[in-house]
Formats: structure tokens, sequence, C-alpha cells
């Protein structure tokens, strides 16, 4: 049976070759092709495809907006993102809208068509380039949540939420950090604060996910 695709792009020949190219493989076929995201809203409902071949930017209604709207009505339709852009902005906005890969133009024909494959099995696909902006996302997402615990916390603090994450009593963390029992105690409620946890076990987590301790 074969994959039914949707070209959306505003370039005329963008659209031509690549539905010229898509119509020889065996296993695909094209069902449709839009200018604009708006334009594609439309088809969709009378060509339903199996998967969408989708720029980003596009005037009227752009990839990141159209993708939004159609995986929330459509959610079994796949949708690739085919787009001369890799900047972080326009990689992560298609992704949280619901797409399933995303490729820059520059890629060959023969990765196009192990990223249709590929999604079509129900896996994501994300070309190199792509794969390391969202390493680069991670990282800084990382660095900014250590940072704000960094910040927030004083040496202190952030010594006794390790212990207290390692699982020691507040009588062992007094112990081992030669301090009362009631310092301790104020550390961990201003750490709750700090860090809006409500319970140890909150903080606990918050200590694993930085970093500060290990399962």
């Amino acid at each position: 049976m074969s994959i039914k695709i949707m070209v959306v792009d505003e370039h005329k020949i963008v659209r031509e070759g690549l539905a010229t190219l898509i119509a020889k493989q065996p296993n695909m076929e094209i069902v449709g092709e839009a200018t604009d995201g708006r334009e594609a809203l439309d088809l969709v409902e009378k060509n339903t495809p199996d998967l969408i071949l989708m720029d980003v930017t596009m005037p009227n209604l752009n990839g990141i907006e159209a993708t939004r709207r159609i995986k929330l009505k459509n959610p079994e339709i796949e949708i690739i993102a085919l787009s001369l852009h890799s900047e972080r902005q326009f990689v992560l906005g298609m992704i949280r809208a619901g797409a399933s890969g995303y490729l820059i133009k520059q890629c060959t024909f023969d990765e196009l068509v192990l990223a249709i494959n590929t999604v079509m099995e129900g896996k994501n696909y994300l070309s190199r380039e792509i794969a390391n902006v969202l390493v680069e996302e991670y990282i800084r997402k990382e660095s900014e949540e250590k940072a704000i615990i960094d910040s927030k916390l004083t040496s202190r603090e952030i010594e006794v939420l390790q212990l207290l994450a390692e699982g020691e009593t507040t009588k062992e963390i007094a112990n081992n950090l030669s301090i009362s029992l009631k310092t301790v105690e104020a550390h961990i409620r201003h750490t709750k604060s700090k860090l809006k946890a409500k319970t140890e076990a909150e903080l606990t987590k918050i200590a694993i996910r930085e970093g500060l301790t290990s399962l």
C-alpha cells in the first residue's frame, strides 16, 4: 500500500521537483500540493494524506501553526518539516507543534526517502544538523536549570540538599556538618521555599535531576 504524501511549499518548482521524484518511488504517491499552511488545512480534509512534507516559513499561515492545527485535528497524519532554516526557534517550533521529522532542504533525496519511511514506522527522524540543534538546546536548558540552583541556594544549602537526597536524616546531616538540628531544618525549609518544593521527596527529585547526586 502506497504512502499518500502531500507537499506544502510556497515555491512551485520545489513542489513539482519533489512530486516528480516521489512519484518514482514504488511505495509512495503524491495526493496533493499546497502553497501555504492555510491551503494545506483545506486540502488535508479532501485528500487525507498519510504524511505531509511541510515548509516552515510561508505566507498567510506558516508551517508551525499549520502543523499544530493539523495534528490537533488529525493526529494520525505524520509531518516532516522540510526547510531552509535550521535555527533553534524553527526546529523547536515544529517539534513542539507535532512534527515527527525535520530536514533541511540541502539534504539528498535518498535521505528524504529514508526520513519518510522512518517516520511512517512510528519513529522520529532528524537530519544531523537538526539533531545537533536539539542537543545544544538540551545542554543549554540543563545549564540554565543548574544555574538557577546555584544562584538561588547558598553553598551550605546545596550541601544539605545533597546529603538529604542521599538519604541522610536531619540528625545525621547535623552531625556530619557539625551544625545544630535546628540549623539543618532551617536550611531545608529555606531550600523548599526557594525551589518551590512542598516536600523533602520533591527536593530529592530536584537534586537528582540537577546532578547533585545519583539514584
